[in-house]
């Protein structure tokens, strides 16, 4: 499935059914510039998950500071809109795709 990218206005229309995971982010971050093409590949080999990139800059505030972000990159999980899960820091592939793996089962 194609990647997406969401700005405070777009946000909630971002949050499909199914599972998304939104990946905080920012230009200025260096683990965020490395785990943003780990982010891109597993997006394309997982189709039935939505893959949602959300700058953190000055005019996208309210929905980091809704969801409580302090660190990126920051990846939150919801199923058909409701957040399950977040996680913080730099995940290698291994670690994103076993997190999606059990994020389906739950």
């Amino acid at each position: 499935m194609a990647l997406k990218h969401a700005n405070d206005e777009t946000f909630e229309s971002m949050l499909t059914s199914g599972l998304t995971l939104v990946d905080f982010w920012a230009a200025w971050c260096g683990p965020c510039q490395m785990f943003g093409p780990i982010f891109e590949d597993v997006s394309e080999s997982e189709s039935d998950v939505n893959f949602v990139k959300f700058e953190i800059d000055d005019t996208n505030r309210r929905i980091p500071a809704k969801f409580g972000i302090r660190s990126i990159p920051s990846v939150l999980a919801f199923k058909d809109g409701e957040l399950k899960e977040a996680r913080t820091g730099l995940m290698d592939t291994e670690t994103l795709t076993q997190w999606i793996k059990e994020l389906k089962v739950s």
